[in-house]
């Protein structure tokens, strides 16, 4: 039976979180909710990742500083304005951010992760943001995640949420999280814009590691477009009130805690690679018999991240030969002629349910009618084509690479490269 369940209610889901979301007018084509409010009626220990770019907005800047001590109590995110490339003023608006929060809520300013997306190098309306605090701060509410998850969208066609619980220590835990991420995402980034709470009793170290192994083989796995934003920020607050014995070191505590976060990350990353900018289809890449993990994780990234093979994935065209070749440029060892590869295809995506365990990568299908071999020990093969684009058309395609160099195994997600991508992006600031 399985020890994590799914349950609703996103960032508010755990004890003691509460969040809002509301339209301030930051930009006048915008008509939802621009501005996002998640806050814990209580101190929580905190940890983050953040973007690997060297080019890093205000915002990022700013919590970078306040979340060193590992402490957090609210997180306020904006859309429309990135506040990147905006020097002092920037960072002096940032701060204006972060103090109204901590007046409004009567909490220590430094204790407010602050966040942005949108535009580069314009400024923040800031004076609208502050101007409208009192009615965030009066917003906040349990049911306040469905407007705070829309708030923080931009070229996102849906909200991306999930919620888990599991039980530590004969106390039920939870942990929510509220994301977005459609466009500027690509895998040596930290993360796109993503907010997780949890009521369990962890501390700061344990969160640091805990995130770390996380990212590692959830949102580090995803590329939509091979750009890594200014921006990209992920955060995790955890306020102890579940009551469990803090987790303080590595454990069995510590590996429920672990497996709980992977379930979640997993499907927030699925999410945001199947929203990619104008894709039509969730691709995924599983890589099994390698040598080590690092090199199945680093050929299925190589193979995701290929604007050849995700044009390819976009036509319906089964051409393996671009498979092989970005496997064969990665860097990474693999014998190419003990390589075999499939195409494989799901009308319900694992995005959003029926999601397997985060180290299994079992055989997506084992219905021949959904399923096509295309190379065998690095021989391309003669195959159905009109099979081929049935099960390339699908909601959810899966590259299952199976090599004969160990017992490693891993994984990564992307999308299609249609030609919505460029019309998204050759007119972003109108």
């Amino acid at each position: 039976m399985d020890d994590v369940k799914y349950i609703e209610g996103g960032v508010t889901s755990p004890l003691g979180f509460l969040a809002s979301g509301m339209h301030v007018g930051l930009k006048e084509s915008r008509t939802g909710n621009d501005v996002a409010l998640v806050f814990s009626e209580v101190l929580c220990n905190a940890a983050a990742v953040f973007t690997s770019n060297r080019v890093k907005a205000e915002c990022v800047k700013l919590t970078q500083k306040n979340i060193a001590d590992g402490k957090m109590q609210a997180a306020i995110c904006n859309v429309c304005y990135a506040n990147a490339c905006t020097g002092d003023e920037g960072f002096a608006v940032a701060k204006r951010m972060a103090h109204s929060v901590s007046e409004a809520l009567q909490i220590d300013e430094n204790n407010v992760i602050v966040c942005s997306t949108g535009i580069i190098g314009q400024h923040i309306p800031i004076e609208k943001i502050e101007k409208n605090m009192a009615a965030l701060k009066n917003a906040l509410s349990k049911e306040g995640h469905a407007e705070a998850r829309t708030a923080i969208m931009t070229t996102d066609t849906k909200y991306k949420e999930c919620a888990v619980e599991t039980e530590i220590g004969g106390k039920t835990i939870h942990i929510g999280c509220m994301c977005k991420g459609s466009g500027m995402i690509h895998i040596n980034m930290g993360t796109m814009l993503s907010f997780i709470t949890t009521d369990c009793a962890i501390s700061p170290e344990m969160l640091r590691l805990a995130l770390k192994k996380s990212v590692a083989i959830t949102y580090n796995c995803v590329s939509v477009d091979g750009d890594t934003s200014t921006n990209d920020t992920l955060t995790i607050m955890a306020n102890g009130l579940a009551g469990n014995k803090e987790i303080t070191e590595e454990g069995e505590d510590f590996s429920v805690f672990l497996k709980a976060l992977n379930r979640l990350n997993t499907v927030m990353a699925m999410k945001i690679a199947s929203d990619g900018e104008g894709a039509s289809r969730l691709v995924e890449c599983t890589v099994s018999g390698a040598k080590d993990e690092e090199s199945a994780r680093g050929l299925a990234k190589y193979i995701i991240k290929s604007n050849l093979v995700k044009a390819a994935l976009f036509g319906r065209d089964a051409n393996c030969g671009r498979i092989l070749c970005a496997m064969g440029y990665s860097g990474f060892d693999f014998t190419p002629d003990k390589t075999s590869v499939y195409f494989s295809s799901k009308q319900n995506s694992r995005c959003y349910f029926d999601l397997a365990e985060e180290n299994s990568l079992e055989i997506a299908s084992s219905d021949n009618e959904n399923r096509i071999e295309v190379v065998h020990d690095g021989v391309g093969l003669q195959f159905d084509e009109e099979k081929a684009v049935r099960i390339l058309g699908a909601e959810a395609v899966e590259i299952e690479v199976y090599l004969q160099d160990g017992n490693a195994n891993g994984r990564a997600w992307g999308c299609d490269l249609t030609y919505d991508y460029v019309k998204i992006n050759g007119d972003y600031r109108s």
